[in-house]
């Protein structure tokens, strides 16, 4: 049998979303598309980690919002979104909270009253907020013993320094300490229409849209602030953290580089797939495959608001700990040294391609990229324009780009481990 060659397509046509300034300051993007029955709401919202104050402030606030609010308990919340078929959820990252429901279309109006509740009303009760911290205490206090966390929370500090909002953690008994008073006020300076997107996908007809703009045009006024100074970065380019009895090794190796706006940010997410972004990449053929040091090994770009990063995270058994370290290296520096094969570059860029396909594939992946270009000062149009700076990539850009950020003195290595 002759399979058919893999195609990357020379252009993606992704439509650009229809931008509404509210009165109160918030921004509504739309992207209608008529065909699906569904229609999904997110609320982005200025309030991640790196601007709390007290410790886990901010993601305890997204994540009591639908535990009580003034006329809704937690329990009838769950059932009425239940009875209508829709879908709450709730993410954090180091700059951002994402407040998402998604419904039918016909149960829009039912639906959106219910998060009105949730983001406008809510009363963070103090016994829900003492079962939520116990019980994330203890989560964090089990997910502290597992080297891949150690290594996850030492590879952020050694890049950023432990007193960067993005390179800090905290210690669990923080969650004791955290007051009801504490996560209201984080809610009611940070839960804001200017500080607060809005974006809408699937089925939007008059009465949805008419029902969305009146809850994003309810969001309260704050004090828009310039973005708060963060301390200087202190790289540390060498950590060990010692897991007596580990079994298993947790490796990170990357370096701090460039947000996505950055001219050579795709670049390097070719550089990073050839590593280790795909089941076949350099990193998998030879860790798992060649040697079986590890089941997996991925390679990354990383995009925070403020900064990005490359990194390599991969668990391998702890008597070839310092084996998988040499081999990670040594692919790094064949990068550097050896213009890639033109046959293995046209397989790593349909794999981006496709996995870019994979992702826009209906209302509410092409929701989450729009999120995604809009955070970065973007709209949909670069979409297809990073298509073409994946598609335009040669051997020598590869070996350009690694051979300029991936020099072996300039990465940052963590060990997490029997040591």
């Amino acid at each position: 049998m002759i399979h058919p060659q893999p195609v990357t397509p020379a252009s993606v046509d992704v439509a650009r979303a229809e931008r509404h300034q509210l009165p109160n300051g918030a921004t509504l993007y739309l992207l209608p598309a008529d065909e699906f029955e569904v229609l999904r709401v997110s609320f982005v919202f200025r309030a991640g980690s790196a601007v709390q104050q007290a410790p886990f402030s901010a993601s305890t606030t997204a994540n009591l919002l639908s535990e009580g609010t003034r006329s809704m308990t937690a329990q009838e919340i769950a059932e009425q979104l239940d009875f209508y078929g829709s879908w709450y959820d709730v993410n954090l990252d180091r700059d951002y909270a994402y407040i998402n429901f998604a419904m039918l279309s016909k149960f829009a109006a039912e639906t959106l009253r219910i998060a009105a509740e949730i983001l406008l009303r809510p009363t963070f009760p103090e016994e829900e907020l003492r079962t939520y911290c116990a019980k994330r205490r203890q989560r964090l206090e089990i997910d502290r013993t597992k080297v891949d966390v150690e290594a996850r929370e030492a590879f952020a500090a050694a890049l950023f320094g432990a007193r960067h909002p993005y390179g800090t953690s905290s210690p669990a008994e923080a969650y004791d300490r955290l007051t009801r008073g504490e996560v209201e006020a984080f809610y009611r300076r940070f839960y804001t229409a200017e500080r607060c997107i809005v974006v809408c996908s699937g089925r939007i007809g008059p009465t949805e849209r008419a029902a969305v703009e009146a809850l994003a045009g309810a969001l309260p006024r704050g004090t828009e602030s310039s973005a708060a100074a963060f301390p200087p970065i202190e790289t540390t380019h060498d950590v060990r953290v010692a897991h007596p009895g580990a079994v298993q090794s947790s490796l990170r190796i990357g370096r701090l580089l460039f947000p996505r706006q950055h001219p050579d940010f795709v670049g390097m997410q070719v550089v990073a797939t050839a590593l280790g972004g795909y089941f076949g990449s350099r990193l998998m053929q030879n860790l798992r495959e060649e040697h079986g040091y590890t089941y997996g090994v991925v390679a990354a770009m990383v995009n925070f608001e403020r900064e990005g990063y490359f990194a390599i995270a991969t668990q391998v058994g702890t008597d070839v700990t310092q084996p998988a370290l040499e081999a990670c290296y040594a692919e790094i520096e064949r990068l550097r040294t050896e213009p890639m094969p033109d046959e293995e570059l046209a397989l790593v860029k349909n794999m981006m391609a496709g996995e870019m396909m994979r992702i826009l594939d209906g209302p509410f992946g092409i929701a989450d990229v729009t999120i995604e270009n809009i955070l970065c000062g973007a709209d949909n149009g670069i979409i297809d324009e990073n298509l073409r700076r994946i598609r335009a990539m040669t051997p020598a850009d590869v070996q350009r780009l690694a051979r300029k950020y991936l020099a072996r003195e300039e990465l940052v290595t963590v060990v997490a481990g029997d040591l």
